[in-house]
């Protein structure tokens, strides 16, 4: 089954919206013993700044916001330094209780149109390498690890290991 969403950008309007998301999916995430989003890590100027950097897009079913994600253009503090190939998708998010079954691919096939559109030919993304889970789900969504697992510091001084993944795109 395909979710049935509507797409449109974020604007400061909504910055209320974006963290009560990412904090729906952090106490989900914690309820579930995943250690990797905390609730109140990401509040308003985190997104303010998204927003005004790059592309913050909702998921809207029934005129109510059930998933969000990032676009970003770059990300050197992740890939290095790297030629305008690709657009980088962060914190997507859904609203586990009210976004239809299938939401989050449609969030990940709206960035990739998003990304071609623009003309770059890959999508990629970064997920913590301790959640197995969701490296599935990026595979089975056609996306492949690239490289060696990249250790980062959260801004709480917690190290982690992320695994670079890519989709090509035709």
């Amino acid at each position: 089954m395909t979710a049935q969403v509507t797409f449109r950008q974020a604007d400061a309007r909504d910055l209320d919206v974006l963290v009560e998301l990412y904090d729906g999916v952090a106490h989900w995430m914690v309820r579930g013993g995943i250690d990797q989003w905390r609730p109140g890590t990401r509040g308003p100027e985190h997104f303010r700044a998204r927003i005004e950097a790059g592309e913050v897009w909702l998921a809207l079913h029934g005129g109510r916001a059930v998933g969000a994600y990032e676009l970003w253009w770059e990300d050197d503090a992740v890939w290095g330094p790297q030629p305008p190939v690709a657009g980088y998708v962060h914190r997507l998010m859904t609203d586990r209780e009210a976004a239809p079954a299938g939401t989050g691919r449609v969030l990940l096939a709206h960035a990739e149109e998003r990304i071609a559109a623009c003309g770059r030919g890959a999508a990629r993304l970064d997920c913590e390498t301790r959640n197995p889970r969701l490296g599935t789900y990026y595979r089975a969504a056609g996306y492949a690890a690239v490289g060696a697992p990249l250790e980062k510091v959260a801004a709480d001084g917690r190290r982690y290991a992320v695994t670079l993944m890519e989709k090509a795109l035709v």
